[in-house]
């Protein structure tokens, strides 16, 4: 399969959105504020050089949002539509991803997955990522529109 990884911007916004909601395991993830165009476009101005995606018949087939806060890095959001899975993107929008985050000084990253994705989980473990069970990962919702989660 040809595609081509590339970044992206909030022009890409729709096609993105659309993305996430054609699998079943990434809409746990969303919420409306901080996944709205609003949200979204505020991300990508503090990561500009860090969110890809990539494209196959001129439309984003894979996505991955990543950024920093100068220290560490984190995934938040990686997504490969299903018809397009098992042909090396979700793979590649990581390590372009982890390049990015390199070129900008980062030497640690990590992501959040569900713990009952065991597709993603063994995803993220062959690409090199541990699991840590040594931490406790707590949320606050500053806004009543965001869930809290479980």
């Amino acid at each position: 399969m040809k595609y081509e990884v590339r970044a992206i911007t909030i022009d890409d916004y729709d096609a993105i959105y659309e993305l996430w909601n054609s699998t079943e395991q990434s809409r746990p993830a969303m919420n409306p504020v901080d996944d709205s165009r609003e949200g979204i476009e505020r991300y990508l101005r503090r990561n500009p050089h860090t969110c890809f995606a990539a494209v196959a018949e001129d439309r984003i087939v894979g996505v991955i949002l990543t950024g920093h806060d100068g220290r560490r890095g984190m995934i938040h959001h990686m997504c490969v539509h299903p018809d397009y899975r098992r042909n090396g993107i979700a793979s590649e929008l990581v390590a372009v991803a982890e390049e990015s985050l390199k070129s900008e000084g980062i030497q640690k990253v990590f992501g959040l997955v569900f713990k009952d994705n065991e597709t993603a989980n063994q995803f993220w473990e062959k690409q090199g990522y541990s699991l840590r069970t040594n931490l406790n990962y707590r949320n606050k919702s500053l806004n009543k529109d965001v869930p809290t989660g479980e």
